[in-house]
C-alpha cells in the first residue's frame, strides 16, 4: 500500500478533537433549538452578562474566534434586540456590544435547555477531563497558537 506509512498508533489528536467539537456542538445546537439560540450564540450573550459591555474585537478574543466571525454572529443577535451594538466613547472606530434586557431573558429562557445538554456530555466524558484539556491548552497559549 502506498501510503503504509500513515497507519498510525493512536488516531490524529486534531482530527479527534475536531470531530468531537462538531459532535458537541451540535449536541448543543439541537438541546438549545426551543429557546431559539444556538450554542455559539448563547455563549456570547453569557459573554456580556459576566464581562459586561465590551469592544467586539475584545469580545471575539474572549470567545476565542476572529473579529469578522464575530460579526456575524452578532449580527442576528442584534437583529433580534439581544445585543445592542453602539460606536466606542473613546475610539469612534470601536464597536461595543452590549446585552440588553432581552438578551437577559434569552439566557434564562435558554438556561434549562443548556443545562441538559451539559449533563448529556458529563455523560459521555469526565468534566473533570474536559476542564484538565481546557486548563492545560489555557497554559499552553492555545488561544492564540500552541508552542511548537
Amino acid at each position: 500500500m502506498k501510503f503504509e506509512a500513515l497507519k498510525f498508533e493512536a488516531p490524529c489528536t486534531c482530527m479527534t478533537l475536531r470531530r468531537a467539537a462538531r459532535a458537541v456542538t451540535a449536541a448543543y445546537d439541537a438541546a438549545l433549538a426551543p429557546s431559539g439560540l444556538r450554542v455559539t450564540q448563547f455563549s456570547i450573550l453569557c459573554k456580556l452578562a459576566s464581562l459586561g459591555p465590551l469592544a467586539v474585537t475584545r469580545l471575539a478574543a474572549e470567545a476565542a474566534l476572529d473579529r469578522s466571525t464575530m460579526g456575524r454572529n452578532l449580527n442576528p443577535l442584534e437583529r433580534r434586540g439581544l445585543v445592542r451594538i453602539e460606536v466606542g466613547n473613546v475610539d469612534q472606530r470601536e464597536h461595543v456590544a452590549y446585552l440588553t434586557a432581552a438578551g437577559e431573558a434569552a439566557i434564562e429562557a435558554a438556561l434549562p435547555y443548556w443545562r441538559k445538554a451539559q449533563e448529556r456530555i458529563a455523560a459521555l466524558a469526565q468534566p473533570s477531563a474536559i476542564g484538565e484539556l481546557a486548563h492545560q491548552l489555557d497554559v499552553a497559549g492555545a488561544r492564540e497558537q500552541i508552542p511548537a
